[in-house]
């Protein structure tokens, strides 16, 4: 601000100043001035171009997000879908109450990350790297029982100061199930119906929760789905998220149990994770092969797929570990065929 009101100060001499110089040497001070104001300006072109700015469009680039959920997220129809209706509400409502809280859950590997990931980058292109985009850890962060209230205050204020510096800003919550149980409640006056807190308003701000809690539940209802002849892209958010928002507020192990944020209905969604199938983890294994710029090799996944294993044992219809190890197979099947050619 003082730099803004000091190059403010010289534009309002300038016109006394050029008069003096040569025409070469009052055009550079012109077009210098400019820049500098330019630059100075908040949410300028040039300065947004050089570093990045809260800058958000009204409404989030639905179409470019649901084409790269679609293309990229395998075996997840349900979470994809009501993520992208969830945002694009959000996104496109100017009269929303309260800012966007998704909780989402289900096994590791089935893509809670790598969906939000996805998500924060048509929202602030830089994605996790950006400056508005916060990701906490629970034991990096919020590492020990005893300093939970040190844990409240900082988290409160982190949160208040940066959403007051960018409205737009995006929480996200990683491995809920282990944060100290009562935590996570230290936010709910952000994620609450006011329109404002100690003059900030909280309500185009994203908070998105993440955890293997409820994973149990969601895989299931997923093999019921199987055993009883059902597709699994029959699967709606009103067979599971009941039991899951009930499963987890009652889970000592879930970071949100006997929250304020489920008691209060403050969480908009819970998003449940399916299990994956052989097929997804195939198309997983041959994305990360086009990623490596490795030629499609049918043979190569199948032999990446006999690495993993699956449950339940007698018909291993679902992968325990989704797509997580699929990188650490890979490179040892890539590894093996470069030292034999």
């Amino acid at each position: 601000m003082k730099l803004l009101n000091a190059a403010a100060a010289f534009l309002i001499l300038l016109p006394t100043l050029a008069p003096a110089l040569d025409p070469l040497s009052a055009s550079l001070l012109v077009a210098t001035a400019a820049v500098t104001w330019d630059l100075l300006s908040p949410q300028s072109w040039l300065r947004c171009s050089l570093l990045e700015c809260c800058h958000v469009n009204n409404t989030l680039n639905y179409s470019a997000l649901k084409v790269q959920l679609e293309s990229r997220l395998f075996g997840q129809h349900l979470a994809r879908d009501v993520v992208l209706k969830a945002v694009q509400g959000f996104s496109t409502n100017p009269g929303r109450k309260k800012p966007l809280a998704l909780s989402l859950h289900g096994w590791a590997g089935t893509g809670k990350n790598f969906l939000s990931q996805l998500l924060v980058e048509h929202i602030h292109p830089a994605g996790l790297r950006s400056k508005f985009v916060h990701l906490f850890l629970p034991t990096l962060h919020f590492p020990h029982d005893s300093q939970v209230k040190l844990y409240k205050d900082q988290l409160q204020a982190w949160i208040r100061g940066n959403v007051s510096a960018c409205p737009h800003s995006v929480f996200i919550f990683d491995e809920m199930d282990k944060m100290h149980p009562g935590l996570i409640d230290a936010i709910k006056p952000f994620l609450d119906y006011y329109e404002q807190i100690d003059g900030v308003s909280y309500r185009k701000a994203i908070f998105i929760f993440l955890s293997n809690a409820g994973g149990d539940l969601i895989n299931k209802a997923a093999l019921e789905f199987w055993l009883s002849g059902r597709q699994r892209e029959e699967i709606q958010l009103k067979d599971l998220e009941p039991v899951l928002s009930v499963g987890v507020f009652n889970n000592k192990n879930s970071g949100l149990w006997h929250s304020s944020l489920i008691d209060r209905n403050l969480i908009d969604y819970f998003v449940p994770f399916l299990p994956l199938e052989r097929r997804h983890v195939g198309l997983c294994i041959s994305a990360e092969m086009q990623a490596r710029g490795l030629p499609p090799d049918e043979r190569l996944v199948q032999a990446v797929l006999e690495e993993m294993t699956f449950f339940p044992r007698e018909q291993e219809i679902f992968s325990d570990k989704g797509c997580k190890t699929v990188q650490a197979k890979l490179d040892i099947h890539e590894g093996a065929a470069g030292a034999r050619r």
